[in-house]
């Protein structure tokens, strides 16, 4: 169905997918702001959804195989595609992982941040602190002169190291007039090996990282995604356009560090 030529964006797609990535943060920022002990996840829904409507967008993952939330809010525990819900309610000490897509001009933003919820444990923040950093690492790959193995490898070494485990089940991808396209974009890999990145490749690198054993599990809503040992996960994403010398971030974190700091 995609060809190669389907993957290098177009200066111009390039210029669009920009606009979405920077509204996919702008929306997080908004959802962050709300984040505190006694809220529901779906308290951060609904205002996520009308957020991207006022801004004359829609949610992108709304219906999307049938899913029936705008954003994805995974706590604790959970790894990814957790469901929002008046009956899940942050408390002090969680973490939650809070994934957004939003749709612009028929083009995807795609990304996600693991927000604190009041006092965390000093351990857990160290997993959401390595989980960020190993996506710079991966982004530092993402120019022509690596292979998709090689952008993969740096972010599980860098949390391997560390002594937490990488998500295999569930990878990257990449994004334009679909929230999913090819390339595939592995959080694991060896150096040297896998497709080679080519220019305006615009791609979402998102680490899931679990503090223990790399295994998981499906909930029976059929979208929860869990660890097996039930200790934390975190999930941070960024879309990513592949540059001949560096990588160009086209969704940012800077809107949220604002408002938390």
């Amino acid at each position: 169905m995609f060809g190669r030529s389907l993957m290098i964006k177009s200066d111009e797609e390039v210029a669009l997918l920009r606009e979405s990535g920077r509204l996919v943060s702008l929306v997080l920022a908004e959802v962050g702001r709300l984040v505190r002990p006694g809220i529901s996840t779906l308290d951060l829904d609904r205002r996520a959804e009308e957020f991207i409507r006022d801004h004359g967008a829609a949610p992108g993952f709304k219906g999307f195989h049938g899913y029936p939330a705008t954003l994805c809010t995974s706590v604790n525990h959970q790894v990814v595609h957790g469901i929002p819900s008046s009956k899940v309610v942050l408390q002090d000490g969680d973490i939650v992982s809070v994934d957004c897509g939003v749709i612009l001009n028929k083009y995807h933003g795609d990304s996600a941040f693991t927000f604190q919820v009041g006092d965390v444990a000093p351990e857990v923040k160290d997993l959401l602190e390595a989980t960020r950093a190993s996506l710079f690492e991966g982004i530092r790959f993402a120019t022509t002169a690596w292979r998709m193995g090689d952008l993969g490898s740096a972010i599980q070494s860098y949390c391997e190291e560390r002594g937490y485990s990488v998500v295999r089940e569930l990878i990257g991808h990449g994004v334009g007039t679909r929230l999913h396209e090819p390339p595939d974009v592995p959080n694991y890999g060896r150096r040297g090996v896998g497709m080679k990145l080519k220019k305006n490749m615009v791609i979402c690198i998102e680490p899931m990282i679990n503090m223990g054993v790399r295994d998981i599990y499906q909930g029976q809503d059929g979208w929860t995604i869990s660890t097996r040992d039930h200790k934390p996960s975190a999930h941070f994403e960024l879309m990513v356009v592949v540059g001949d010398k560096e990588a160009e971030t086209i969704s940012t974190f800077s809107y949220i560090d604002q408002i938390l700091n």
